[in-house]
């Protein structure tokens, strides 16, 4: 069952291709910040995600200079992508990515979420509740068309002890690439 407003966030444990920030493995509560966490479910293939990766970078920096704990996760079977394999996942983030990007191989994580498609963020507050979870923009493959910023304001919004105004946005993306 997907995860709702106030859901606790599933704990995690996952190998992190990012040797440049975090461990070899990653959970959530090395992820975590001191003000939230953001999760955000990608892949390397997804022209959603490819067209957002510059964004992406920034929204872990915005939230990195906050408190805000940020995090990727790669659920995708590399059987059906093989650009979405844990060897390119490295090859990505040696070209530079500012945060963790972790491999769900088996795909339990993106179940536990409820993770339906790249890229798909979950924005969980101090104490790992979820407050927000779906589509940054409602343009992720023209940063010129973008009209609103749901996932901008429900940072903000968290930030200052308010409930977003919108906490579910469809995600706008691929389908995550589920195992046969």
């Amino acid at each position: 069952m997907p995860l709702q407003t106030g859901d606790p966030a599933p704990d995690f444990d996952l190998p992190n291709a990012n040797a440049t920030v975090g461990e070899n493995t990653v959970s959530f509560s090395d992820a975590a910040g001191a003000n939230g966490t953001l999760v955000v479910f990608e892949c390397n293939h997804c022209p959603y995600v490819v067209a957002s990766v510059d964004r992406i970078n920034t929204m872990a920096e915005t939230c990195q200079t906050k408190g805000i704990g940020f995090v990727g996760i790669n659920s995708n079977d590399p059987v059906v992508y093989e650009n979405d394999s844990f060897e390119h996942m490295v090859k990505r983030a040696e070209g530079g990515m500012p945060y963790a990007y972790l491999h769900d191989a088996s795909q339990e994580v993106a179940h536990a979420y409820g993770a339906k498609r790249t890229p798909e963020f979950f924005l969980f507050d101090a104490g790992h509740r979820l407050v927000y979870q779906g589509r940054m923009d409602d343009s992720p493959r023209n940063p010129n068309d973008v009209t609103t910023a749901e996932l901008s304001d429900a940072i903000d919004a968290m930030l200052d002890g308010q409930t977003p105004k919108v906490d579910y946005t469809e995600s706008i993306g691929c389908s995550v690439k589920w195992k046969a």
